[in-house]
């Protein structure tokens, strides 16, 4: 379960971690009021549970509670990656002297928490990973034994930062695998965590937190209630974007592709029971996505309902501005009602898996 960043930043402060002054806002009027509060620029970030928003203009500044009020109306409604904002985070802009960034995540090879520190923080890190390995320090913790303060500082001395600042950077590392425990996270990421005049501050925040788990954090449940539409969404190097309706579906789904010689560009499960709504907001994401060439949407209606799945596909036809080919497997819960929406609509579609997965690969083919 991910939680939004205010959310996360709610309990990366509890757990001392030191975090921006900061007001969630859900109206022009609301986010104006907050700006007048901290009395300062700030910077309005849109609370959406996807990374990149930023380069995807979901956060903005402003000097004033009056260009608050005009640029939170301009997000409030929009939508970013295929998500649509509702709320925003109102927070004092600060001034950043450097960058950090660090993690704590399981390590599912290793069986292990692993920490990860960088002194090359507010960009991706995959692009750090892969182009620069050695800016990135990496320490497994024995999950059966005591995470130490001692052992955070020496983390925070060999990631390269200055001597003045091991034992602040070293006392976040330490508070932020705590969190990580508590809350029997996946991952616990501060990216970028910031040097001010202030101090180092986590200037953003990410939780994500074990589904497994949540039967032991009751006071998750709003959380969950909040977050109840997200699914999973993996972008990959290739050219065909794939969204199944559960993660075995959206494998297999791959796997096909890669049979008749494609290349998947994403995985994206939509989880049993998609809405209408989330059908859209994930054939949005996907076709926002300027590596995608074709889309291919592989459906087995059980919980979820062709129906609804047509509705979602043609309501997006209608309203995107980017056209993306669009290869359909519609089959399963109301799949005549399905069928005869998309024939209506003039959208093609197969009841083959593999029918479509080689379709989609063929038409990908021949747009080269």
């Amino acid at each position: 379960m991910k939680v939004h960043e205010y959310q996360a930043k709610e309990i990366f402060k509890a757990g001392g971690i030191p975090t921006p002054p900061s007001i969630v806002a859900e109206t022009p009027e609301e986010a104006q009021e907050a700006a007048g509060t901290i009395k300062k620029p700030v910077a309005i970030k849109s609370q959406v549970l996807i990374g990149g928003r930023g380069k995807a203009g979901g956060i903005k500044f402003a000097d004033n509670p009056e260009m608050t009020y005009q640029l939170t109306k301009e997000l409030l409604g929009s939508t970013i990656r295929g998500e649509t904002v509702r709320k925003v985070l109102v927070e004092e802009m600060l001034d950043i002297r450097d960058e950090l960034y660090l993690s704590v995540a399981v390590d599912r090879s290793a069986r292990k928490p692993l920490i990860m520190a960088s002194k090359s923080g507010g960009v991706d890190i995959e692009q750090v990973a892969s182009t620069t390995p050695d800016k990135i320090y990496k320490y497994h913790q024995d999950p059966l034994e005591e995470f130490m303060p001692y052992q955070a500082r020496e983390i925070a001395r060999k990631m390269g930062v200055d001597n003045e600042l091991i034992s602040p950077v070293g006392g976040i590392i330490w508070k932020l695998y705590q969190i990580f425990l508590k809350y029997d996270a996946n991952i616990a990421e501060i990216n970028p965590l910031v040097l001010t005049n202030q101090g180092v501050i986590a200037a953003d925040a990410k939780l994500d937190i074990d589904d497994d788990s949540l039967y032991r954090h009751r006071d998750m449940a709003q959380f969950k209630a909040e977050s109840a539409d997200e699914f999973a969404y993996v972008k990959l190097d290739g050219d065909i974007a794939v969204i199944g309706n559960g993660a075995g579906l959206t494998l297999t789904g791959m796997d096909m592709l890669k049979l008749y010689g494609g290349e998947p560009a994403t995985f994206l499960d939509i989880g049993g029971g998609a809405s209408q709504e989330n059908i859209a907001r994930a054939l949005n994401l996907v076709i926002s996505n300027p590596q995608v060439k074709v889309v291919f949407l592989n459906v087995l209606g059980g919980i979820t309902r062709a129906d609804d799945v047509a509705h979602g596909v043609i309501s997006v036809l209608k309203e995107s501005k980017r056209e993306v080919p669009l290869v359909i497997r519609l089959t399963g819960t109301n799949e005549e009602e399905g069928q005869r929406l998309l024939t209506e609509a003039g959208v093609s579609y197969e009841t083959s898996m593999e029918a479509a997965a080689q379709k989609a690969v063929e038409l990908c083919h021949s747009l080269e």
